[in-house]
């Protein structure tokens, strides 16, 4: 059956394009405008149910906090009209002796102990101070006259005085009630009480709770949070902040007015409240919001406000926001997803007109690709062929890596045999300098035993290179040593530094014989008995231990001295080659590596211990030749 081709044929391209640019340039924004409305409704209905619930939630907490204030502030409520009951007050009232005042004053000290108020005191009707609790204060409010005070105005003519203020005398706040004394219904004094109530404070900053109690005058007077304490909620006239400078309410400080960077009323009592974020305690952010709720307290004309964070309400109503509007945008996707399928559909039967060239375009392309790779195979035999030639520059470079190493062994060789000689060679430049000397004087003796000595080390110094081109050949031929002349020859070679640093010589140990060259025993001795008295150069007395035993058949010497130490960090590379801890040139770093490979090549040990009582103690040990050693030396 053969299909009319009229049927599927497109239509005219002037018709297909106009409706197709209309959606592509009016849909993406309409689509876009949709998700941003939708994201801000859901956004805002969040908020409105949040604030609502956390509302409801927060006006509990109003309640339950504002009772606990309420409680504190009228628990010492009735503490002055006790002064009623006792009589020593009303006699010191009518006669103000010093024995009145001082046995009211003992009264006072004794009931602010136990009531645990700040202060207690009884004025006259004059207002001036007969007696206090803190008569033995330096800031005693003993003598000052108060009667400025609005708590003595008000309780002076037998109404309730009730006051917040800070002290005049040493700038404490604090609240004050006041009650007048009265005898035979006349007023004959009055007494105070000032309590503290920053403990309410603390107990809110550790429930990290955000509440603050303003007073009549709309000045905050405690806050969890210090920055607000005694800055005003509502705009002061220029009367009321004359009234109170002149009672001193609140001592001298500027009463600033809180302003919020905006508020928005929600009911009776509740607010939303921005402020500016306080920098000690969000850095992150420039400001912040609140729910702010308010109740007043009752028997007093205070407020109490508590102020709810909707920082974490905002960020999840902006995720509900982001929610809808996803949702929308994924609706909106399947939507245009399902008329494009629409369109796929319909344009099918058209398609298959095309369906010949694209077979044709597509063996086009797979010959084009195969010629691609044929490119590629021979760009990966090339890269394959350069490898090669790099694995074998490596390998001529490993080569050359082990030739440069043999030339570093030369080096390091060449080092060792100068820093061996060193000794020697210091030893001769004195000896042949006192020489020239004693051959002046006549003293030929001395001269020529000084002679033999110098002719004596030119054959050590012959025996070390030796003794080193031997190390070199491994060293299978040890020989053995003499361990009492090794230390006499070290000792004789160093003379002159012994004598110049008068060191007190401790020796303990037993002239045995050792497996181990004569001249390196030798070496190794100079090299350690030159450390220490390296080491001992600031030491004022100076002293060195050579102390032996006999150890699991090896001879053990220990080369004791009492420096400075080695600290903790040279003590990691002690035995490293080149590493020293003399200054300038005085080392090369290379005694105590070659001294360790001496002792090593014989099947000894050479180690190292740090005394607590100071300095250092290395440790030789060396194979016996005989099991019994001689007598100690």
């Amino acid at each position: 059956m053969k299909c009319d081709p009229t049927l599927y044929r497109a239509a005219p391209p002037s018709l297909a394009v106009k409706p197709r640019l209309i959606r592509h340039l009016f849909l993406p924004p309409l689509v876009i405008l949709l998700m941003v409305g939708l994201g801000y409704v859901g956004f805002w209905a969040s908020e409105h149910y949040g604030i609502r619930s956390l509302s409801e939630n927060g006006q509990r907490q109003l309640e339950l906090h504002a009772r606990a204030v309420e409680s504190e502030i009228s628990k010492y409520t009735y503490l002055p009209s006790l002064l009623e009951l006792e009589s020593s007050v009303s006699e010191l009232l009518a006669d103000p002796s010093p024995e009145h005042r001082q046995a009211v004053n003992d009264y006072l000290e004794g009931l602010n102990r136990r009531s645990r108020s700040r202060a207690i005191y009884v004025m006259d009707t004059t207002g001036r101070v007969l007696a206090t609790s803190n008569w033995r204060d330096v800031d005693s409010y003993l003598g000052e006259d108060l009667s400025f005070r609005a708590y003595f105005q008000n309780a002076v003519r037998g109404q309730p005085g009730r006051f917040y203020g800070i002290g005049s005398t040493n700038g404490e706040p604090g609240y004050y009630l006041a009650h007048g004394l009265e005898e035979q219904g006349k007023i004959i004094g009055v007494a105070v009480v000032k309590v503290r109530l920053e403990a309410m404070e603390e107990r809110w900053q550790r429930a990290r709770l955000e509440a603050f109690v303003s007073d009549e005058n709309g000045i905050i007077i405690l806050s969890s949070d210090p920055a607000r304490r005694l800055k005003s909620v509502r705009p002061l006239s220029d009367d009321t902040k004359e009234r109170l400078a002149r009672s001193l309410q609140y001592y001298w400080y500027p009463l600033n007015e809180l302003e919020p960077l905006a508020r928005e009323r929600l009911s009776e009592g509740v607010e939303k409240i921005t402020f500016p974020a306080n920098a000690e305690l969000v850095s992150d952010e420039q400001e912040i919001s609140y729910l702010s709720q308010t109740r007043p307290l009752a028997d007093t004309p205070w407020n109490f406000t508590l102020l709810t964070p909707l920082e974490d309400l905002r960020r999840e109503a902006i995720n509900q926001g982001i929610l809808v509007a996803v949702a929308f945008a994924l609706l909106a996707f399947l939507l245009i997803a399902w008329n494009e399928r629409r369109k796929v559909i319909a344009t099918r039967l058209a398609a298959r007109e095309a369906l010949q060239e694209a077979n044709n375009q597509l063996e086009r392309k797979i010959t084009e690709r195969t010629t691609d790779l044929r490119a590629s195979n021979e760009r990966l035999k090339s890269q394959i062929r350069e490898r090669r030639q790099a694995e074998e520059t490596l390998r001529r470079a490993q080569d050359e890596l082990v030739q440069a190493g043999k030339l570093a062994a030369i080096g390091q060789m060449s080092t060792s045999i100068a820093h061996e000689l060193n000794q020697p060679l210091a030893a001769l430049r004195t000896l042949s300098g006192n020489t020239v000397r004693f051959l002046e004087r006549g003293q030929l003796d001395i001269a020529s035993a000084n002679l033999k000595t110098i002719n004596e080390l030119i054959d050590r110094m012959g025996r070390i290179t030796a003794s080193l081109r031997s190390f070199a050949r491994r060293g299978d031929d040890q020989g053995q040593a003499s361990l009492g002349k090794a230390v006499d020859a070290a000792l004789q070679l160093l003379g002159a530094r012994l004598e110049s640093a008068r060191l007190l010589l401790h020796r303990a140990f037993s002239d045995v014989q050792v497996q181990i060259d004569q001249t390196r025993l030798e070496q190794i001795l100079v090299n350690l008995i030159g450390n220490a008295l390296d080491a001992m150069q600031a030491q004022p007395l100076p002293e060195l231990w050579l102390e032996g035993d006999v150890v699991e058949g090896k001879y053990r010497l220990r080369v004791r001295d009492n420096g400075h130490g080695i600290d903790a960090e040279a003590r990691k590379h002690l035995f490293e080659p080149f590493f020293t801890t003399k200054p300038g040139e005085q080392g090369l770093g290379l005694g105590l590596t070659l001294s360790a490979s001496l002792a090593a090549a014989t099947g000894g040990h050479l180690g190292v211990e740090h005394p607590a009582s100071g300095g250092t103690a290395f440790v030789l040990s060396l194979p016996l030749v005989s099991p019994l050693p001689a007598e100690p030396i």
